[in-house]
């Protein structure tokens, strides 16, 4: 019986048969692994809890025919007990696995790079220090770079000129004007300049950022990341979702302070 030890995050979870499930771990050293968790949906599970999306594992796996087996499980981090009571910090957190998953398809494949991503994603999810959807899109263009489809933030993407003028998601990134192609985006220069403190890891830069440069550069991002993965991140409709309720919240709150603070403005004499 061929055995080995690793440590990963859970990303997702299927059912099989009446007791079982299928679980989908990035490892540290072995990538993607796809098991059988025997008996976890019973409620005398041993470690059936440990199995759930977000949970930083120490896992013992025994290698199967087509589907390896998990043997011991113990819980590292459980990083989905803090992320489940904030919903936006869940739902960027739930981009972050699909994300992940889709970028390492080829199982048992190392990805180091990848599983340090999105266990210090995770982790400054659950601190709280940074808005969530700036954690989500420094996420999304750190791993775009490590799979090697980083955009060009700094020259254009196609002749190497410093001045920019658009970005062209079929050209890589920035454009200069002669190499603009048609339907390119024209974001502002504070956008550009978020995303390049996003993936630099810049957070004093990026926290600073205004809210109207973070909502295009969350577009840019996520259409970027998207035709690169050739399919939609179906959880990100849930992110913009929470995003545009809180938005109207705000600008609710806004407009309701602006009236009563006009009401009780004593009006002027002729």
């Amino acid at each position: 019986m061929s055995l080995y030890r690793d440590e990963g995050v859970v990303l997702r979870t299927h059912k099989l048969g009446e007791a079982d499930r299928i679980i989908t771990i990035l490892t540290k050293r072995t990538g993607k692994v796809r098991a059988v968790a025997k008996g976890v949906r019973k409620t005398k599970s041993r470690f059936g809890a440990r199995l759930e999306p977000f949970t930083h594992v120490d896992v013992q796996f025994h290698t199967g025919r087509s589907l390896d087996m998990i043997n011991q499980v113990e819980t590292l981090r459980p990083y989905g007990e803090a992320l489940v009571t904030d919903y936006p910090r869940y739902t960027a957190g739930v981009a972050m696995l699909e994300t992940a998953d889709r970028l390492t398809q080829s199982e048992k494949e190392p990805a180091l790079r990848q599983f340090l991503l999105l266990v210090g994603g995770l982790r400054t999810l659950v601190d709280g220090s940074h808005e969530p959807r700036l954690v989500l899109d420094a996420f999304f263009l750190r791993s775009l770079a490590v799979a090697g489809y980083a955009p060009a933030l700094s020259e254009c993407a196609r002749c190497g000129a410093e001045a920019v003028r658009a970005f062209a998601i079929v050209a890589g990134g920035v454009v200069c004007g002669s190499c603009r192609p048609a339907g390119a985006a024209v974001p502002a220069a504070e956008t550009i300049a978020l995303m390049i403190a996003l993936l630099r890891g810049d957070w004093p830069a990026a926290d600073s950022a205004e809210p109207r440069n973070r909502v295009e550069c969350s577009g840019l991002v996520a259409a970027y990341l998207q035709w690169h993965l050739e399919h939609g991140i179906r959880s990100l409709r849930h992110v913009e979702r929470t995003e545009n309720i809180e938005r109207k919240e705000h600008i609710g709150h806004v407009n309701h302070t602006s009236s009563s603070h006009a009401a009780h403005v004593p009006p002027t004499r002729s």
